[in-house]
């Protein structure tokens, strides 16, 4: 009995590292962990976002297979969400940029003025769903 749960155990370890790894491979072949390390002047640990990247992704599907979770507080579940939030919209912006859908989405709607406040509202609108998603519907 135990043997069918080990085959189980590890068919569900491999399939979420197959996940981890084609998320990861997606975004550093979109090139936005270079463009990220690019903005940010520190593109001698490209090397290091990308293993970072990977461990995480992997480690996020251990917690989440294995329902495990921390006990460290709610003050460090406030900061782990803060980096979360941090993570997701620079990805993306950087993705937005890679892409260049704002260059593209402007020239489409004729915008000479505004780019900016459509970002700026792109982002308050990410941060509000959040808020309500968090607050009201969790």
């Amino acid at each position: 009995m135990w043997q069918g749960e080990i085959l189980a155990a590890l068919a569900a370890l491999s399939g979420g590292s197959i996940v981890a790894t084609a998320l990861a491979a997606f975004i550093i072949e979109l090139g936005i962990i270079p463009r990220l390390a690019g903005i940010t002047h520190t593109a001698k640990h490209i090397l290091l976002y990308e293993n970072c990247l990977m461990l995480g992704s992997f480690l996020g599907n251990l917690v989440f297979i294995y329902d495990c979770s921390p006990p460290l507080g709610q003050i460090f579940l406030a900061f782990m969400g803060l980096c979360f939030g941090i993570f997701l919209g620079c990805w993306i912006i950087a993705l937005g940029e890679v892409v260049n859908v704002f260059a593209i989405m402007a020239r489409r709607l004729g915008l000479k003025k505004g780019t900016a406040l459509i970002v700026l509202s792109i982002a308050v609108g990410k941060t509000l769903g959040s808020l309500v998603q968090f607050f009201l519907w969790g």
